[in-house]
């Protein structure tokens, strides 16, 4: 049987088939973020201590399955590929290997986070807040597979241009866990009251929930169901685990370098002072946020990409890429511009900005919201040219180049112009986006040269 991908040579219906895929994607990243921001409020309810325990244990988490995440996420540029070009039984065998990679990295995963309590204090972080935290890590590991699965079953569905559905699913999970943390952390309706356990366990839950209705959504979604990959689910195919491996491992090395470099920055955030640190937080969660937007729409274009590429279409890979690259650009100005704007109300999301002993932190984090604003075009540019890129399943050279940008110029830059020259936090950020600048410049430039016509 020979499938058509859903793909017209024209700029106009390119432009809608995106904002079809990208539109849900988007809005279920930021529901996600969002998940973390109301996590952060309820653990400190909690206490000071589970605060900060719980800060610990989600950030490492996080930061684990998103590096994980990068493995599975070669799954889509593969479907789209074999969509594009008709063939049915290969879209079935590379998500049936997906499912298979997904169980394969959540099982060491487990171990690891069953035993990183010693870890945590090796690495310098107080006992007391690591033995606290070490039931979070105990509970939300038997999420690791259904989390890995979801994101695996969502760019299976993405390559597939049926992924409509996910801002509904992520909206569900979204409310379970926010029950369950409400439940479960506080000991409501009969429940035991578990702190930072019960938080770990909804989220387990939720992942779990939302693993599960996506799964029964491709199977029995009319243009889905034909793709009977839980078929001879026990069958592996070496030749295709490899292939998913050898582009997973590049965009997961990616994922670990730019997630490290905001780390390190962080790090560094804080030995300038807890002043400039409480400012960098405040704009560091609002460009997270915003973020998720180019992030969602990355996913789609290296779907539609993808597609163009298993036609061996190159012109049209070009013209899905530019479509994206050009909407994210567009949405990251409008955000820049309203951040520039209105600064001091968005501080105001985080601190009170009326109250004298917060003038400081005001002071410090108004020219970082600034600089990172202007930076956010290039950001998502970047993001999104990246994924195009993966569309193109071309993904060890950006993973250097991208090691380049974000350490090489990023952070050498922002760590002469924070210390050496003395602007601090504000240098920090500046060297930060400079990184990130010249990665969109290079992504953008190499998406280019690959899709040119000589090259096809």
């Amino acid at each position: 049987m020979v499938i058509q991908a859903d793909v017209q040579p024209s700029i106009r219906v390119e432009t809608r088939a995106f904002l079809r895929l990208s539109i849900p994607l988007a809005s279920a990243q930021v529901a996600q973020a969002a998940v973390g921001f109301v996590d952060t409020i309820m653990m400190g309810h909690l206490g000071t201590e589970s605060l900060a325990a719980g800060g610990l244990a989600s950030t490492t988490f996080q930061l684990l399955l998103n590096v994980a995440s990068g493995f599975v996420m070669a799954v889509s540029p593969l479907v789209a590929e074999a969509y594009g070009a008709g063939r049915k039984g290969q879209v079935e065998q590379i998500a049936r290997q997906g499912l298979w990679l997904s169980l394969l990295l959540s099982l060491p995963l487990m171990i690891g986070l069953a035993h990183l309590e010693p870890a945590l204090v090796r690495l310098g972080q107080p006992a007391p807040i690591a033995t606290l935290a070490a039931p979070y890590f105990e509970f939300i590991l038997w999420g690791i597979f259904p989390a890995l699965g979801f994101a695996m079953l969502r760019g299976y569905a993405s390559a597939l241009s049926q992924a409509q559905i996910v801002t509904a699913v992520v909206m569900i999970g979204t409310l379970l866990n926010i029950a369950g943390n409400y439940v479960l952390g506080f000991g409501k309706f009969g429940f035991p009251r578990m702190g930072l356990a019960g938080l770990g366990l909804a989220s387990g839950l939720s992942f779990w929930l939302m693993f599960l209705i996506f799964l029964v959504y491709c199977l029995k979604h009319p243009q889905l169901k034909e793709y009977r990959f839980l078929q001879d689910l026990k069958q592996f195919n070496f030749k295709i685990l490899r292939r998913l491996g050898a582009i997973g491992v590049a965009i997961a090395v990616t994922i670990a370098l730019e997630y490290g470099l905001f780390a390190v920055v962080t790090f560094l955030m804080g030995i300038l002072g807890t002043e400039i640190l409480a400012a960098h937080q405040t704009v560091y969660q609002t460009m997270y946020i915003i973020f998720m937007v180019p992030l969602g729409m990355s996913y789609a274009v290296t779907a539609r990409v993808g597609q163009w590429y298993g036609q061996e279409d190159l012109r049209g890979a070009r013209r899905a890429g530019y479509v994206g690259i050009a909407l994210a650009g567009s949405f990251m100005l409008v955000t820049a511009l309203v951040l520039v704007v209105c600064r001091q109300q968005v501080i105001g999301i985080y601190i009170d900005i009326e109250n004298p002993q917060n003038a400081r932190v005001l002071a410090l984090a108004l020219p970082m919201l600034f600089v990172s604003a202007l930076a956010q075009l290039l950001d998502g540019v970047q993001r999104v040219a990246m994924g195009a890129l993966y569309g193109l399943q071309d993904t060890r050279v950006p993973m250097l180049l991208s090691g380049a940008a974000f350490w090489g110029v990023g952070l050498t830059t922002g760590y002469l112009l924070g210390f050496s020259l003395g602007l601090e936090g504000v240098g920090l950020w500046i060297g930060q986006s400079i990184g990130v600048a010249v990665a969109g410049l290079i992504f953008v430039w190499r998406f280019h040269r690959l899709t040119a016509a000589k090259h096809i």
